[in-house]
């Protein structure tokens, strides 16, 4: 009989086995914990995810009691004390590095012919409480921060890091490598001259809103051929400079676009490009997309496990937090390589359902086919039937 492998052991297959044992062996990942190796670590905290459990007691009896699964799985048995040291001193490294690995394989899997180059920045944070008393405060919450560089068109999330509540959002961006002819969109709170500066000298774009602060000159009006688009209105657009209290220099020598938009709710939005090519309504709808971010840490939060953790040290939760944006890509890489055309929600619920169940990824939707030597017999009306007498 031809072998079948299970849901999770299909979902796991796009993680290069040779390249995470040389992620491992780059970080030291396996000098702690030689019985619980990062291997195992990483298919139970993605299994965590995936199944939606969130205390070590469930997880280490969701994942034993499937124990005749684990060998083609290539783990063992879970003990919940093993997993808690693990969380404390496995390198984070090894997940980092193990995400970077999936999102490349993941572009490879799901990029677009003909799609803009277009990246979303933004950050997220991630409330602790009074249960991690080293979470640091930063005005608005005590906990840490999730930061995501994000491609719309793949819905694919190719860069993230983990932070410390109080770490400014554009230290986390500029760290980021910019790509020729791509174009960031980001929020007001990445404002900074230089990185504006870096991303203008690499031939990129950059699309965000002004600061109340801000000092422009107009230069130039440009004229407006449609002003009106779903959801706002084009008030005006001109070429601006940037320039100090004294207005005696430009203190950003590169050329700027000021638009202002007026949203259908009634607020005024200033943008800020450096792109004099597209048009008004076209920087104006780039904007507008940046709240697929948002949907993204909205889905992540609600659907997998960011809210509650495994463990209350600094270490635990960023692996929990990467390896939940890991189950994110090879959900991504699973529903494209299967062809499967669900909706995200309905296809992570289906997952969580028929984790160990050996059927194709492609009909997780579909019944089982019924087997023809269990199958009811098939009765006619115009046929006669046999009785005793």
């Amino acid at each position: 009989m031809r072998y079948l492998d299970s849901i999770v052991g299909n979902l796991l297959k796009p993680i290069d086995r040779r390249q995470f044992r040389a992620i491992v062996q780059r970080h030291d990942g396996d000098a702690y914990d030689k019985s619980f190796k990062s291997w195992d670590h990483l298919v139970t905290l993605i299994f965590a995810q995936l199944s939606h459990t969130d205390t070590l007691r469930g997880l280490e009896l969701a994942f034993n009691v499937n124990a005749q699964h684990h060998y083609h799985l290539n783990v063992d048995k879970l003990a919940r004390t093993t997993l808690s040291d693990a969380n404390k001193r496995r390198p984070v490294g090894v997940f980092a590095d193990t995400f970077t690995m999936l999102s490349q394989t993941a572009d490879r899997a799901i990029r677009r012919e003909g799609a803009q180059m277009i990246r979303l920045i933004d950050a997220s944070p991630v409330p602790l409480g009074k249960l991690c008393g080293w979470a640091k405060w930063n005005g608005r919450i005590r906990g840490m921060k999730m930061h995501v560089a994000y491609d719309p068109d793949a819905d694919r999330p190719y860069g993230v890091e983990v932070t410390p509540a109080t770490v400014n959002d554009v230290e986390i961006g500029q760290k980021l490598a910019v790509e020729a002819g791509a174009t960031y969109v980001f929020d007001k709170g990445y404002c900074h001259f230089g990185w504006w500066q870096k991303i203008n000298d690499n031939g990129a774009f950059f699309v965000t809103r002004a600061k109340v602060n801000c000092r422009l000159r107009s230069t130039r009006r440009r004229p407006l051929r449609k002003r009106k688009a779903d959801g706002f209105r084009i008030l005006d657009d001109r070429e601006v400079v940037l320039v100090s209290k004294s207005h005696a220099r430009p203190r950003l020598a590169i050329p700027l676009r000021r638009i202002r938009v007026r949203r259908e709710k009634g607020g005024i939005m200033t943008l800020i490009t450096n792109d004099l090519t597209r048009g008004a309504i076209e920087i104006a709808a780039l904007y507008k997309r940046r709240w697929q971010i948002e949907l993204l840490f909205r889905w992540n939060k609600q659907h997998l496990r960011i809210r509650k953790f495994l463990g209350t040290n600094d270490n635990a939760i960023r692996l929990q937090i990467l390896a939940a944006m890991i189950a994110y890509l090879l959900l991504r890489i699973a529903a494209r390589l299967n062809s499967l055309r669900l909706p995200a929600l309905r296809l992570a619920e289906l997952i969580c359902q028929f984790l160990f169940a050996r059927r194709p990824i492609a009909k997780i939707d579909k019944p089982p086919p019924v087997n023809p030597s269990t199958a009811q017999p098939r009765f006619f009306p115009d046929q006669l039937e046999f009785c005793y007498a």
